[in-house]
Protein backbone atom coordinates (compact mmCIF):
# COMPACT_ATOMS: atom_id res chain seq x y z
CA UNK A 1 0.00 0.00 0.00
CA UNK A 2 1.14 3.42 -1.28
CA UNK A 3 2.02 5.27 2.05
CA UNK A 4 0.94 8.69 2.02
CA UNK A 5 3.03 11.27 3.90
CA UNK A 6 1.96 15.38 4.13
CA UNK A 7 5.16 15.90 5.59
CA UNK A 8 8.58 15.06 5.03
CA UNK A 9 11.93 16.48 6.95
CA UNK A 10 15.57 15.07 4.83
CA UNK A 11 18.63 15.89 3.79
CA UNK A 12 17.89 19.21 5.92
CA UNK A 13 14.47 20.08 3.75
CA UNK A 14 11.09 19.57 3.92
CA UNK A 15 9.08 17.97 1.86
CA UNK A 16 5.49 18.48 1.12
CA UNK A 17 2.75 16.85 -1.09
CA UNK A 18 1.39 19.88 -3.27
CA UNK A 19 -2.47 19.50 -2.45
CA UNK A 20 -3.28 22.16 -4.59
CA UNK A 21 -2.41 19.40 -7.47
CA UNK A 22 -4.35 16.48 -6.26
CA UNK A 23 -5.45 14.29 -7.37
CA UNK A 24 -4.75 15.09 -11.08
CA UNK A 25 -0.77 15.33 -10.49
CA UNK A 26 1.22 14.01 -7.08
CA UNK A 27 3.91 16.83 -7.28
CA UNK A 28 6.25 17.85 -4.42
CA UNK A 29 7.46 20.93 -2.95
CA UNK A 30 11.39 20.47 -1.89
CA UNK A 31 12.47 23.78 0.23
CA UNK A 32 14.63 25.05 2.87
CA UNK A 33 12.99 28.62 2.69
CA UNK A 34 10.56 29.44 5.46
CA UNK A 35 9.08 31.86 3.11
CA UNK A 36 8.69 29.40 0.74
CA UNK A 37 7.00 27.22 3.52
CA UNK A 38 4.78 30.30 4.48
CA UNK A 39 3.54 30.54 1.23
CA UNK A 40 2.36 26.68 1.09
CA UNK A 41 0.23 27.17 4.09
CA UNK A 42 -1.40 30.51 2.69
CA UNK A 43 -2.08 28.55 -0.70
CA UNK A 44 -3.34 25.80 1.11
CA UNK A 45 -0.73 23.67 -0.59
CA UNK A 46 -0.03 22.13 2.68
CA UNK A 47 -3.49 21.99 4.83
CA UNK A 48 -5.01 20.64 7.54
CA UNK A 49 -4.33 21.67 11.30
CA UNK A 50 -1.86 19.51 12.59
CA UNK A 51 0.13 19.07 9.30
CA UNK A 52 0.22 23.14 9.68
CA UNK A 53 1.36 22.84 12.97
CA UNK A 54 4.29 20.08 11.86
CA UNK A 55 5.08 22.10 8.64
CA UNK A 56 5.74 25.43 10.66
CA UNK A 57 7.89 24.03 13.18
CA UNK A 58 10.40 22.46 10.75
CA UNK A 59 10.34 25.66 8.47
CA UNK A 60 10.75 27.73 11.73
CA UNK A 61 13.70 25.74 12.79
CA UNK A 62 15.13 26.15 9.50
CA UNK A 63 15.15 29.57 9.42
CA UNK A 64 18.36 29.57 11.34
CA UNK A 65 20.42 26.93 9.38
CA UNK A 66 23.46 28.50 8.44
CA UNK A 67 22.98 31.50 10.57
CA UNK A 68 26.39 32.80 12.61
CA UNK A 69 25.38 36.78 12.25
CA UNK A 70 22.11 38.02 13.28
CA UNK A 71 20.45 34.38 14.42
CA UNK A 72 17.96 36.17 17.09
CA UNK A 73 16.62 38.93 14.28
CA UNK A 74 16.01 36.19 11.68
CA UNK A 75 14.48 33.74 13.90
CA UNK A 76 11.49 36.53 15.34
CA UNK A 77 11.57 37.43 11.45
CA UNK A 78 9.90 34.24 11.02
CA UNK A 79 8.54 33.62 13.54
CA UNK A 80 5.89 36.28 12.60
CA UNK A 81 6.10 35.71 8.99
CA UNK A 82 4.57 32.29 9.73
CA UNK A 83 2.36 33.04 12.56
CA UNK A 84 0.62 35.43 10.32
CA UNK A 85 -0.25 32.76 7.67
CA UNK A 86 -3.50 31.08 9.04
CA UNK A 87 -5.14 32.17 12.08
CA UNK A 88 -7.93 29.70 13.13
CA UNK A 89 -5.81 26.37 13.33
CA UNK A 90 -4.25 26.63 16.94
CA UNK A 91 -1.98 23.97 16.02
CA UNK A 92 0.10 26.32 13.88
CA UNK A 93 0.09 28.53 17.10
CA UNK A 94 1.56 25.48 19.24
CA UNK A 95 3.98 24.10 16.61
CA UNK A 96 5.75 27.42 16.16
CA UNK A 97 5.79 27.88 20.30
CA UNK A 98 6.88 24.86 20.71
CA UNK A 99 9.97 25.43 18.41
CA UNK A 100 10.24 29.25 20.08
CA UNK A 101 10.34 27.87 23.70
CA UNK A 102 13.56 25.66 22.41
CA UNK A 103 14.80 28.55 21.21
CA UNK A 104 15.25 30.24 24.16
CA UNK A 105 17.41 27.63 25.54
CA UNK A 106 19.58 27.48 22.91
CA UNK A 107 19.51 30.77 21.14
CA UNK A 108 23.44 31.22 22.06
CA UNK A 109 24.69 27.66 21.39
CA UNK A 110 26.24 27.13 17.91
CA UNK A 111 24.13 23.60 17.89
CA UNK A 112 21.36 26.06 17.83
CA UNK A 113 19.96 24.59 14.31
CA UNK A 114 20.26 21.07 15.19
CA UNK A 115 18.47 21.35 18.54
CA UNK A 116 15.36 23.11 16.78
CA UNK A 117 15.17 20.29 14.19
CA UNK A 118 15.16 18.09 16.87
CA UNK A 119 12.71 19.48 18.61
CA UNK A 120 10.36 19.86 15.29
CA UNK A 121 10.91 16.17 14.75
CA UNK A 122 9.72 15.23 18.25
CA UNK A 123 6.63 17.21 17.38
CA UNK A 124 6.09 14.96 14.07
CA UNK A 125 6.62 12.23 15.82
CA UNK A 126 4.05 13.06 18.71
CA UNK A 127 1.73 13.86 15.98
CA UNK A 128 2.07 10.39 14.11
CA UNK A 129 1.90 8.50 17.72
CA UNK A 130 -1.61 10.85 18.22
CA UNK A 131 -2.99 9.88 14.69
CA UNK A 132 -3.05 6.28 15.93
CA UNK A 133 -3.95 6.33 19.19
CA UNK A 134 -6.93 8.99 17.92
CA UNK A 135 -8.25 5.53 15.34
CA UNK A 136 -8.15 3.12 18.13
CA UNK A 137 -9.70 5.02 20.72
CA UNK A 138 -12.48 5.59 17.82
CA UNK A 139 -13.19 2.13 17.49
CA UNK A 140 -15.19 2.36 20.80
CA UNK A 141 -17.65 4.46 19.07
CA UNK A 142 -18.93 1.75 16.34
CA UNK A 143 -21.55 -0.78 18.03
CA UNK A 144 -21.83 -2.21 14.15
CA UNK A 145 -20.94 -2.27 10.61
CA UNK A 146 -21.54 1.49 9.75
CA UNK A 147 -22.24 3.88 6.55
CA UNK A 148 -20.01 6.81 7.69
CA UNK A 149 -20.29 10.56 6.03
CA UNK A 150 -17.51 12.73 6.31
CA UNK A 151 -16.05 16.65 5.55
CA UNK A 152 -13.10 17.99 3.99
CA UNK A 153 -9.92 16.10 4.44
CA UNK A 154 -8.13 14.54 7.87
CA UNK A 155 -6.62 11.41 6.62
CA UNK A 156 -2.73 11.37 5.98
CA UNK A 157 -2.56 14.80 4.24
CA UNK A 158 -4.14 16.73 7.25
CA UNK A 159 -1.77 15.55 9.51
CA UNK A 160 2.26 14.17 10.51
CA UNK A 161 0.91 11.11 10.71
CA UNK A 162 -2.14 8.81 9.12
CA UNK A 163 -5.02 11.48 9.86
CA UNK A 164 -7.60 12.07 12.04
CA UNK A 165 -11.44 11.36 11.65
CA UNK A 166 -10.57 9.58 8.17
CA UNK A 167 -8.06 7.82 10.21
CA UNK A 168 -10.69 6.14 12.60
CA UNK A 169 -12.41 5.56 9.13
CA UNK A 170 -9.81 3.57 7.79
CA UNK A 171 -8.77 1.39 11.37
CA UNK A 172 -12.60 0.65 11.40
CA UNK A 173 -12.93 -0.23 7.74
CA UNK A 174 -10.23 -2.89 7.83
CA UNK A 175 -11.67 -3.91 11.52
CA UNK A 176 -14.84 -4.90 9.89
CA UNK A 177 -16.99 -1.77 11.38
CA UNK A 178 -17.40 0.42 8.13
CA UNK A 179 -19.20 -0.63 5.06
CA UNK A 180 -19.47 2.56 3.64
CA UNK A 181 -17.68 5.86 3.40
CA UNK A 182 -19.89 9.17 2.03
CA UNK A 183 -17.56 12.25 1.11
CA UNK A 184 -18.81 15.57 1.20
CA UNK A 185 -17.36 17.89 -2.02
CA UNK A 186 -16.75 20.14 0.42
CA UNK A 187 -17.02 23.77 -1.12
CA UNK A 188 -15.47 25.69 -2.38
CA UNK A 189 -11.68 24.19 -2.45
CA UNK A 190 -13.41 20.91 -2.70
CA UNK A 191 -10.86 18.83 -0.55
CA UNK A 192 -13.29 16.19 -0.09
CA UNK A 193 -13.50 15.15 -3.82
CA UNK A 194 -10.02 15.74 -4.53
CA UNK A 195 -8.50 14.85 -1.29
CA UNK A 196 -10.54 12.45 0.89
CA UNK A 197 -11.17 10.63 -2.22
CA UNK A 198 -7.49 10.01 -3.30
CA UNK A 199 -6.94 8.98 -0.04
CA UNK A 200 -10.05 6.51 0.13
CA UNK A 201 -9.06 5.33 -3.32
CA UNK A 202 -5.77 4.02 -2.30
CA UNK A 203 -6.54 2.36 0.62
CA UNK A 204 -9.66 0.98 -1.30
CA UNK A 205 -12.18 1.59 0.78
CA UNK A 206 -15.49 1.93 -0.84
CA UNK A 207 -16.98 5.59 -1.36
CA UNK A 208 -18.98 7.76 -3.43
CA UNK A 209 -18.47 11.21 -3.39
CA UNK A 210 -21.62 14.11 -3.32
CA UNK A 211 -22.85 17.56 -2.75
CA UNK A 212 -22.34 19.13 0.12
CA UNK A 213 -25.68 19.98 -0.10
CA UNK A 214 -26.65 16.38 -0.89
CA UNK A 215 -25.98 15.21 2.79
CA UNK A 216 -29.28 16.14 4.06
CA UNK A 217 -31.09 13.74 1.71
CA UNK A 218 -28.70 11.43 2.49
CA UNK A 219 -29.76 10.91 5.98
CA UNK A 220 -33.59 11.35 5.56
CA UNK A 221 -32.91 8.23 3.70
CA UNK A 222 -31.17 6.32 5.49
CA UNK A 223 -27.62 5.95 4.74
CA UNK A 224 -25.96 7.75 6.86
CA UNK A 225 -25.08 6.05 10.26
CA UNK A 226 -22.51 8.43 11.90
CA UNK A 227 -20.73 11.47 11.18
CA UNK A 228 -16.91 11.72 11.71
CA UNK A 229 -15.02 15.27 10.92
CA UNK A 230 -12.21 16.74 12.00
CA UNK A 231 -11.68 20.30 13.86
CA UNK A 232 -9.04 22.72 14.05
CA UNK A 233 -9.41 24.84 16.77
CA UNK A 234 -11.64 23.22 19.82
CA UNK A 235 -12.70 25.39 22.84
CA UNK A 236 -12.44 24.72 26.13
CA UNK A 237 -16.45 24.20 26.12
CA UNK A 238 -16.45 22.10 23.39
CA UNK A 239 -17.53 24.42 20.90
CA UNK A 240 -15.28 23.23 17.74
CA UNK A 241 -14.13 25.13 14.58
CA UNK A 242 -13.92 23.20 11.21
CA UNK A 243 -13.93 23.47 7.53
CA UNK A 244 -17.07 25.76 6.72
CA UNK A 245 -19.90 23.03 6.40
CA UNK A 246 -19.33 20.96 9.62
CA UNK A 247 -22.23 23.28 11.54
CA UNK A 248 -24.82 22.49 8.95
CA UNK A 249 -23.88 18.81 9.35
CA UNK A 250 -24.34 18.74 13.10
CA UNK A 251 -27.36 20.46 12.83
CA UNK A 252 -28.78 18.39 10.37
CA UNK A 253 -27.95 14.83 12.46
CA UNK A 254 -29.49 16.13 15.50
CA UNK A 255 -32.72 16.70 13.20
CA UNK A 256 -32.24 12.85 11.98
CA UNK A 257 -31.03 11.04 15.54
CA UNK A 258 -27.37 10.41 13.67
CA UNK A 259 -24.36 10.91 16.13
CA UNK A 260 -21.74 13.46 15.52
CA UNK A 261 -17.84 13.15 16.13
CA UNK A 262 -15.49 15.04 16.11
CA UNK A 263 -11.97 13.59 15.70
CA UNK A 264 -8.42 15.48 16.77
CA UNK A 265 -5.36 15.59 19.09
CA UNK A 266 -5.75 17.36 22.31
CA UNK A 267 -3.12 19.91 20.88
CA UNK A 268 -6.17 21.45 19.04
CA UNK A 269 -7.53 22.48 22.35
CA UNK A 270 -7.20 25.72 22.82
CA UNK A 271 -7.05 26.00 26.80
CA UNK A 272 -7.18 29.72 26.40
CA UNK A 273 -10.70 29.86 24.30
CA UNK A 274 -13.06 29.49 26.33
CA UNK A 275 -15.67 29.47 23.86
CA UNK A 276 -16.22 29.01 20.03
CA UNK A 277 -17.30 33.11 20.32
CA UNK A 278 -13.68 33.68 20.81
CA UNK A 279 -12.29 31.80 17.84
CA UNK A 280 -11.16 34.25 15.39
CA UNK A 281 -12.67 32.62 11.33
CA UNK A 282 -10.43 33.08 8.87
CA UNK A 283 -11.81 34.85 5.21
CA UNK A 284 -10.56 33.22 2.15
CA UNK A 285 -10.29 35.61 -1.03
CA UNK A 286 -13.65 35.49 -3.24
CA UNK A 287 -11.21 34.15 -6.18
CA UNK A 288 -12.25 30.83 -4.26
CA UNK A 289 -16.01 30.71 -4.53
CA UNK A 290 -16.08 32.30 -8.45
CA UNK A 291 -14.02 29.53 -9.38
CA UNK A 292 -12.72 26.10 -9.50
CA UNK A 293 -8.64 25.57 -10.88
CA UNK A 294 -8.13 28.33 -13.54
CA UNK A 295 -12.55 27.40 -15.01
CA UNK A 296 -14.10 30.92 -13.91
CA UNK A 297 -17.88 30.18 -14.33
CA UNK A 298 -19.25 33.25 -12.50
CA UNK A 299 -18.73 37.00 -12.59
CA UNK A 300 -15.93 38.38 -10.78
CA UNK A 301 -17.79 41.64 -10.48
CA UNK A 302 -20.07 39.64 -7.77
CA UNK A 303 -19.48 40.15 -4.07
CA UNK A 304 -18.93 36.91 -2.50
CA UNK A 305 -18.25 35.48 1.28
CA UNK A 306 -16.01 33.09 2.02
CA UNK A 307 -15.30 31.95 5.71
CA UNK A 308 -13.56 28.75 5.51
CA UNK A 309 -14.61 27.53 8.46
CA UNK A 310 -17.62 27.75 10.78
CA UNK A 311 -18.18 26.98 14.79
CA UNK A 312 -20.36 23.92 15.93
CA UNK A 313 -22.00 24.40 19.42
CA UNK A 314 -20.53 21.88 22.15
CA UNK A 315 -24.38 20.32 22.48
CA UNK A 316 -24.27 19.54 18.72
CA UNK A 317 -21.11 17.20 19.31
CA UNK A 318 -21.76 13.61 20.70
CA UNK A 319 -18.16 12.95 21.50
CA UNK A 320 -14.63 14.18 20.54
CA UNK A 321 -12.31 11.56 19.97
CA UNK A 322 -8.95 12.35 21.22
CA UNK A 323 -5.56 10.53 21.75
CA UNK A 324 -6.61 10.22 25.84
CA UNK A 325 -9.76 8.71 25.13
CA UNK A 326 -13.25 9.93 23.87
CA UNK A 327 -14.40 13.32 25.31
CA UNK A 328 -17.78 13.06 26.39
CA UNK A 329 -20.68 16.16 26.94
CA UNK A 330 -20.77 18.71 28.98
CA UNK A 331 -17.18 19.15 27.65
CA UNK A 332 -14.49 20.75 30.00
CA UNK A 333 -11.24 20.81 28.19
CA UNK A 334 -9.08 22.81 30.66
CA UNK A 335 -7.04 20.57 31.76
CA UNK A 336 -7.39 17.40 29.48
Amino acid sequence: MHKIEAVKFKDDKIILIDQTKLPLKEEYIVTDDYERIAIAIERLEVRGAPAIGVTAAYALALSVKDKNENVEEEFLKAYNRLKSTRPTAVNLFFGLDSIKEEFEKYKNDPRVYVKLIEAAKRLHKDDIEMCEKIALNGLSVFGRKMRVLTHCNTGALATGGSGTALNVIRHAYFNGLVEYVHVDETRPLLQGSRLTAWELDKLGIPFSINTDSTAAVLMKEKKVDMIITGADRIAVNGDTANKIGTYNLAVLARHHNIPFYIAAPTSTIDRHCPSGNEIKIELRGKEELVKIGDCRFTSDAYDAYCPAFDITPAELITGIITEKGVLGNPYRLENV
